[in-house]
């Protein structure tokens, strides 16, 4: 991938995390949680994330001090 796929990839996936932020609230707002269908967002979640962090890192050159 090149580095603008990246970045749209990674825009992509940010906006998904917050999205899923959403409807985590939502869900335990209503009067009985769904407790499965929430540990399933979270753990999407939770995958988002760790790929956002990959996309990050490789976006951002390391720098030897």
């Amino acid at each position: 991938m090149t580095r603008e796929e990246l970045a749209r990839r990674l825009e992509l996936l940010r906006v998904e995390h917050r999205d899923l932020d959403s409807a985590i609230v939502a869900l335990n707002e209503t009067p009985m949680p769904d407790q499965l269908a929430i540990a399933r967002l979270k753990k999407r979640k939770l995958r988002l994330r760790d790929e956002i962090s990959w996309i990050e890192d490789n976006l951002v050159p390391d720098i030897i001090a």
